[in-house]
């Protein structure tokens, strides 16, 4: 490959008559959005990034990854596809949303070390994982890569880091010269993080459930207690044995055996046909929450419903010292007249559902930060909305800092917002209600349409909603989202904005 000036290669510019698009549906990178393999080998990436220090201390103080990974996923995934597409200006415009994300993150680690997500080397690392895992993915499974299509997914890789970064200068410029460069990084620069030891030893062992298995607890547990550890050893198996014994992680006796033999179970479904396998769509179906109006909720909700009897029989065969499931009709309170589920959720249920969106225990910005982009991301905001909004959730986070820290450190600890049992229904909290309100509102109407409606809560009108002038007010979202964010109640559809998994 020859060398542009500007340090990405010539074909991540300018590729010729006689070659595919670098991006599109004819990508190296594109076939593997449905292999199931993918699902092993992105494991294994965020492994490695999450060891690389810079990236690590992100995770730690800014993801959501632990608390809500379903979530994370979907998100991820669907970012991925426009990164990827065909589309120059859904990639310019995704690139700009990721660089604005990655410019609010930055802090210092535990040690002291300052850390910035728009570091260019270590945005570089991150695009490295990847390439470097879809090789290894291939490998592991019995279907190694040529040289020439090695090649062409490095130049792929090149261009989606000179998408975000402007060029592809911090990777090596020819593919002979990336092993090295990996090897460097994985011998010299990585380390044995927090956020790698949460993925590879805690994420895989409490995994909340997706929507999907919420109504079967047993089931998802005792599935989650089984596939867990095997996760979390192929994924051990998998990474380069110079990080295994940097970061002393554990030998398990037939792991290498398993590891191969999941990457190639998971190689034979090239043998499916044509279309039986959809990412997308797996992903969405079982993250529908309970009521979508989707044309496929009628299939999760019949899946469901096996799941939850196979549920009750297990716990019928092997009891739990939990005591038997709760009934969620008992615990709904009072109907309202709109129609919809509601209950009332603990002090302590609300901080760790709702308010605790990084899952570390505490209540500080990068948690109201976490909320504020995740209704971006649903919206689809651009500037200036996304940063109206943000601002008001930094507002927000000024009032409870001073309303409820009360060691003065900085964060609110759950039982400091237990004692208080606060009315969270303050100015700034008026004023977030409001900036989402007219952010959902995109043609400035004064209310929120079906269409608009559908983008924010990815569900359709309730029928309360759509009785009348089918519209939902200012003053009725307002009064809503003050109910559910204050008054601790569950609430559908508010529940799936920011207390999903």
């Amino acid at each position: 490959m020859t060398t542009a000036a500007n340090g990405a290669t010539r074909a991540d510019t300018a590729p010729t008559a006689h070659e595919p698009p670098l991006f599109g549906p004819d990508s190296k990178f594109q076939g593997f959005f449905d292999d199931p393999r993918w699902a092993l080998a992105i494991v294994r990436a965020t492994v490695l990034e999450a060891a690389h220090p810079q990236v690590g201390a992100a995770l730690v103080d800014n993801s959501t990854f632990v608390a809500h990974p379903w979530r994370r996923l979907r998100n991820t995934f669907l970012s991925m596809r426009r990164m990827f597409g065909a589309d120059p200006a859904v990639r310019e415009r995704e690139a700009a949303r990721l660089n604005r994300l990655h410019a609010r993150m930055s802090g210092s680690d535990a040690r002291g070390r300052a850390y910035d997500a728009m570091d260019r080397a270590t945005r570089a690392w991150v695009v490295a994982t990847l390439f470097e895992s879809a090789v290894t993915m291939c490998r592991l499974s019995g279907q190694p890569l040529d040289q020439q299509t090695m090649e062409r997914m490095y130049a792929e890789y090149r261009a989606f880091l000179a998408s975000l970064d402007g060029d592809a200068d911090e990777l090596p410029a020819e593919l002979r010269d990336f092993c090295p460069y990996f090897d460097r990084v994985v011998e010299h620069e990585l380390e044995d993080t927090e956020a790698a030891r949460v993925i590879l030893f805690r994420l895989f062992d409490h995994l909340p459930a997706p929507a999907l298995f919420d109504g079967a607890p047993t089931l998802w547990a005792a599935g989650r207690a089984v596939a867990g550890p095997l996760l979390g050893a192929i994924t051990v198996a998998s990474l380069p044995e110079a990080y295994r014994r940097r970061a002393g992680l554990p030998e398990t006796p037939g792991a290498e055996t398993l590891m191969q033999g999941a990457y190639v179970a998971a190689g034979l479904a090239r043998f499916l046909p044509a279309g039986w396998l959809d990412a997308e769509t797996v992903i969405d179906l079982v993250s529908l929450p309970e009521g979508s109006d989707d044309p496929r909720f009628r299939s999760v909700t019949a899946l469901r419903d096996r799941v939850k009897r196979a549920s009750a029989l297990l716990r019928l065969l092997t009891p739990l010292d939990g005591g038997p499931e709760p009934d969620p009709a008992s615990t709904a309170g009072p109907v309202p007249a709109a129609g919809r589920t509601e209950g009332r959720r603990s002090a302590e249920e609300f901080f760790r559902q709702v308010l605790d969106q990084t899952g570390d225990g505490h209540l500080d910005w990068p948690d109201l930060a976490a909320m504020a982009r995740e209704l971006s991301t649903r919206l689809d905001l651009d500037e200036p909305e996304e940063t109206r909004l943000y601002d008001a959730f930094a507002a927000w986070w000024r009032e409870l800092q001073a309303a409820l820290d009360a060691d003065g450190d900085g964060r609110v600890s759950a039982e400091e917002y237990a004692a208080a049992v606060p009315s969270l229904a303050g100015p700034a909290l008026i004023r977030v209600a409001e900036v989402l309100f007219d952010a959902t509102d995109k043609d400035g109407s004064g209310t929120i349409d079906a269409e608009e409606y559908r983008a924010l809560f990815r569900t359709a009108f309730h029928r309360d909603l759509a009785a009348g002038d089918g519209v939902y007010g200012r003053s009725a979202f307002v009064s809503d989202f003050l109910s559910f964010m204050s008054a601790r109640r569950t609430s559908t559809p508010y529940d799936p904005l920011l207390a999903d998994a």
